[in-house]
């Protein structure tokens, strides 16, 4: 058996304990859920639910929902009580819209408590009947009775079931529950009470109906809502969105304005009018869907846009109200390019959507203006010209940048990004600022002319060097450009500083058949843009930086001053390889580089035809472990990954 076999099996049964460890912690969450006392949040359940649902779809527990303790009578329900599928996000809403696309969506808030499906025959109230299981749940109709919006008699001889969720509002929490984690939990506690106290504190609020006998009294969802309004009960907010972006941008209004409401929600159920009863019937209905709230996202108002500064390009970054988001105060967020503030449409007091979505950085997601606010709004204002060379800036959509080749900042900040990518360690920013600035480097071929005696200076004052003292640090800096005179052809041109075009994309450039320097800087940009993973907009942005940097490009290689190391016939080669977590022997830029330098590629993320993913911790639930185990994809230790090389 070879090492692919032996690392598949351990991938496999590794993906075994952690669906049977999932199944626990889903279980016991539901349970404490159903009963009560919700131990985790919502969105930290979701997790866990998505997690086991990509590990095994067929999972049994993900068709069934949660069951009470037994303190009271069972009864089976008239109408399905199952569970929705879930959107966390805009983009799993889009997905979900593609394939169910209405010509409205009627959406309605969903609410946060406790579901309950009352039983009326001929328009008496006979039974109250909580979730249970789905099909089967404890009569707790005694207590139903007490609850503030249960009607007791139909103006109609109904027959069927209606469906509610019991809330707490925020008032009684707050005067007589707050010992209680929530409205949710104090409300579940309440209900289920043997001697019914405290029920007369809840109150329910209507959103379905389905008669068993008969022709429905309603002709569609709409309809419904006003039938339950009209039959006494206080029905669930309904909003007609004409589009799926509609549906988002009230979605976002709700964020901002929910704290507002005298009750939870924690989300959006978005349905189709048609009333389509045997979808419904299932225990995930398909046709609807609840488009969920998450503490990873959070509403604010726009206070101001900046520009940084990076190189040749500016960067707008928006300033707006702090908001908290995955514990960590947030008020600012890359709007990345001009094309971006247009396609939000954002003003400067625009209301937007901030996301997080365990990310380092925060995004704005949308923008939207509230109802009277027009006036109030006014244009993000964009700079013209370069704040270092005063020329005009040009303005390509995706960037904002200054076309001078010769900007003192562009030129710069090129120096730097070249030390960093070769990776000269002891040339630092403040030194190479120090030497741009006194004129002894003014491009990237004049590091590598650099001697001693040139930069004795700029570590001994001129007392020490007219003792003749030698200094250590001149010469340990000497001494690293000269050891860095080699290089990859992905770091060499990632080291000129296009912008957008780092190693990994180079790299597809390379595995393409660009191989060498000659290849990459007479390629059209119609050639680079067939490239995988490559654009229009992306090509043209490379192939005018070739373009500008080639006369510097040549000069360091045909000079001698660079050689460029081809990697064909290495170790590695045809292997790729994405590295994940903390690494013991190594930083993982250098282990990434020794894949490159012996002919293998390296991977940002677990993508199918991944060859090995290297992790120091091949048991972890990680999101990346998870996914090569779905693919089939050998996960192995460092120790494994440098015996390759023979480390």
């Amino acid at each position: 058996m070879d090492l692919f076999d032996v690392d598949e099996a351990q991938a496999q049964s590794d993906r075994k304990i952690r669906i049977k460890e999932l199944e626990a912690l889903v279980t016991g969450y539901q349970l404490s859920y159903y009963n009560g006392e919700a131990e985790i949040s919502d969105a930290e359940f979701d997790a866990l639910w998505d997690e086991l649902k990509s590990l095994d779809p067929e999972n049994p527990i993900l068709h069934r929902v949660g069951a009470d303790s037994g303190n009271f009578p069972k009864l089976r329900h008239v109408m399905p009580m199952g569970s929705q599928e879930k959107a966390a996000n805009p983009e799993q809403f889009l997905a979900w819209s593609v394939k169910h696309d209405y010509p409205e969506y009627l959406v309605e808030f969903k609410l946060d408590g406790a579901s309950l499906e009352l039983q009326y025959e001929d328009g008496r109230l006979v039974h109250a009947v909580t979730r249970g299981d789905g099909t089967v749940g404890d009569d707790i109709t005694s207590n139903a009775v007490r609850m503030q919006g249960v009607v007791r008699k139909l103006p109609d001889s109904f027959t069927g079931g209606i469906r509610g969720e019991v809330i707490m509002t925020h008032k009684v929490h707050s005067e007589l529950f707050s010992d209680k984690a929530n409205c949710r939990n104090a409300a579940n506690g309440l209900m289920k009470r043997k001697d019914g106290s405290g029920s007369e504190y809840l109150s329910l609020i209507a959103y379905d109906v389905w008669s068993t006998t008969g022709v429905q009294p309603f002709i569609d969802e709409e309809d419904k809502l006003r039938w339950l309004r009209d039959s006494g009960f206080t029905s669930v907010e309904l909003y007609i969105a004409r589009s799926a972006e509609e549906v988002i941008e009230y979605r976002s209004r709700v964020m901002e304005n929910r704290k507002e409401l005298d009750y939870d929600i924690d989300g959006l159920v978005v349905k189709e009018r048609t009333v389509d009863h045997d979808d419904a019937s299932r225990d995930r209905p398909d046709r609807q869907i609840a488009f969920k709230f998450s503490l990873e996202e959070a509403v604010s108002v726009v206070r101001s846009v900046e520009w940084n500064e990076s190189g040749a390009t500016y960067t707008p970054v928006a300033v707006f109200d702090p908001v908290e988001l995955n514990g960590t105060t947030v008020q600012r967020a890359s709007l990345a390019n001009p094309n971006a503030i247009r396609a939000l449409n954002l003003k400067i007091g625009s209301h937007v959507v901030v996301v997080k979505r365990g990310e380092i950085i925060p995004k704005i997601e949308s923008s939207f203006i509230p109802d009277g606010e027009e006036s109030v709004l006014s244009d993000v204002v964009q700079p013209t010209r370069c704040e270092s060379c005063g020329a005009d800036l040009v303005d390509e959509g995706t960037r904002l940048y200054c076309p001078n080749p010769s900007c003192r900042k562009k030129v710069l900040h090129q120096l730097l990004k070249w030390v960093s990518v070769i990776d000269i360690r002891d040339l630092g920013e403040t030194l190479v600022t120090s030497l741009f600035n006194s004129g002894a480097v003014k491009c990237i071929s004049d590091l590598y002319r650099l001697d001693e005696a040139a930069l004795t200076p700029y570590f001994l004052n001129e007392e020490s060097m007219q003792q003749e003292k030698k200094s250590l640090g001149a010469g340990k800096v000497y001494a690293s450009i000269q050891s860095h005179r080699t290089t990859s052809l992905s770091k060499f041109i990632a080291g000129f500083d296009i912008e957008g075009i780092g190693e990994t994309v180079v790299d597809k450039l390379v595995q393409a058949g660009y191989g060498t320097l000659d290849k990459l800087l007479s390629a059209t940009k119609e050639q680079i843009a067939s490239v995988y993973g490559f654009a229009d907009v992306m090509a043209e942005t490379f192939v005018h930086g070739m373009a500008e940097n080639r006369s510097e490009m040549e000069s360091l290689v045909k000079g001698g001053i660079m050689a460029i190391q081809m990697a064909s016939g290495g170790k590695l080669e045809g292997k790729s390889f994405c590295f994940t977590g903390e690494l013991v022997h190594m930083k993982r830029a250098d282990a990434q580089n020794l894949v490159k330098e012996n002919g293998g590629s390296v991977k940002s993320s677990v993508v199918k035809g991944l060859s090995y993913l290297v992790t120091n911790d091949v048991s972890s639930g990680s999101s990346k472990n998870v996914k090569a185990a779905q693919l089939g994809i050998p996960v192995i230790s460092e120790d494994e990954f440098r015996k390759m090389l023979g480390l």
